[in-house]
């Protein structure tokens, strides 16, 4: 009950207001049935306008962190998040790819709407990363289509970082769906998995428009992070020239 209260009387109608969105490709979204939404994402803001603006409810997988933070903040954020339909998945360890899987599963078994995003994680300067196969695996196992998404101008009215949106329109954007029904079977096949991974970010592409980088979004974060502490740490304590 409380879902559709935030989606068509709290929180549905102020995200219409704030970023205006323009849907484009909705009747790509199946009516019923089970199915992958997959899209790219930009913005903290993105986990609530897809759900807002669908006629179906969605059910997205998120990172765990969002149900685990401290204090008041943290307990609201967590019974906010689980409102709105999102499932904690925790991505630490060797095993949170199949927890994923498996949560994934669950939600499509009941013939209900995934949303995930095969990044693994928000984009941190606008560009598309490599998708992560577990995307593939669902749509194999559940035998279900792949409808691509991409959210347009929720990088420029939210980026990482800032805690209130801008007003600035966005456009959402969902394409034909993807059918991976001639691999049925071939769920455990690497290059299979790897092949329908690149044709979903491909479509995913096309739509946004937005540069690709063939790597994990979060390798390169990683990286950056280590290069900005030791530029500061540089800064900090100067190397003494020798005499």
């Amino acid at each position: 009950m409380f879902y559709y209260v935030l989606k068509y009387v709290i929180l549905g109608p102020l995200l219409r207001l704030t970023f205006r969105p323009r849907i484009e490709g909705l009747e790509h979204v199946p009516a019923t049935g089970a199915a992958i939404v997959a899209g790219n994402h930009l913005s903290f803001s993105d986990h609530f306008l897809m759900p807002a603006i669908l006629k179906r409810r969605i059910t997205f997988l998120a990172k765990a962190e969002y149900f685990t933070g401290p204090g008041i903040k943290g307990r609201l954020t967590a019974a906010f998040f689980r409102s709105a339909g999102q499932i904690p998945v925790d991505r630490s360890g060797k095993d949170a790819g199949q927890a994923a899987i498996r949560e994934g599963l669950g939600v499509l078994s009941k013939d209900e709407l995934l949303g995930i995003y095969p990044e693994g994680t928000r984009s941190h300067d606008g560009r598309l990363y490599k998708g992560k196969v577990g995307v593939a695996v669902m749509a194999l196992k559940a035998q279900v289509p792949v409808i691509p998404c991409a959210m347009i101008g929720t990088f420029e009215a939210q980026p990482p970082g800032r805690k209130i949106p801008r007003i600035h329109p966005v456009v959402i954007r969902f394409g034909k769906p993807l059918d991976f029904s001639r691999y049925a079977g071939m769920e455990n096949e690497k290059a299979i998995l790897r092949a329908i991974t690149d044709e979903i970010m491909y479509a995913i592409l096309t739509l946004s428009e937005q540069e690709y980088v063939d790597r994990y979004a979060a390798v390169v974060k990683a990286e950056e992070a280590a290069e900005k502490a030791a530029a500061q740490a540089k800064r900090k304590f100067p190397r003494m020239p020798l005499r």
